[in-house]
């Protein structure tokens, strides 16, 4: 059962992406619940430094898996990135922007939300 829809501003979970679609449920929203256990709740916009990064550490996202039905992503597409590896791209000095708004509150018990506020793409 997914957690009640509330973004890290305390206002209602935006979608993050239909075109691909993501989140945990594949529902275009960075949704969470007790099975989705990598917290999948960022909302974040992908770069080609973070595609990279994701890549060197063993999450290769810009590959496409037609077997799973996943066409690869690209820089500008949305995805919900596990709040950890945001947390660990912020460290790395190669994270993305995200979009608070489509970003879950439960992110905040990884990443500090003054974290956050330094990648946010200011999205109404």
């Amino acid at each position: 059962m997914k957690e009640a829809s509330v973004n890290v501003l305390g206002g209602v979970l935006q979608p993050c992406s239909a075109k691909p679609v993501t989140g945990f449920y594949r529902n275009g929203c960075c949704d969470t619940g007790p099975e989705d256990r990598g917290q999948h709740t960022v909302c974040a916009v992908m770069t080609a430094e973070f595609l990279a990064l994701s890549k060197y550490l063993g999450n290769d996202l810009s590959t496409p898996r037609p077997e799973f039905g996943f066409a690869g992503l690209k820089p500008g597409d949305r995805w919900c990135l596990c709040a950890s590896r945001f947390l660990q791209a912020h460290d790395e000095g190669a994270a993305p922007e995200v979009n608070l708004k489509g970003t879950h509150r439960r992110t905040l018990d990884v990443v500090p939300l003054a974290v956050l506020q330094l990648y946010d793409r200011g999205e109404a």
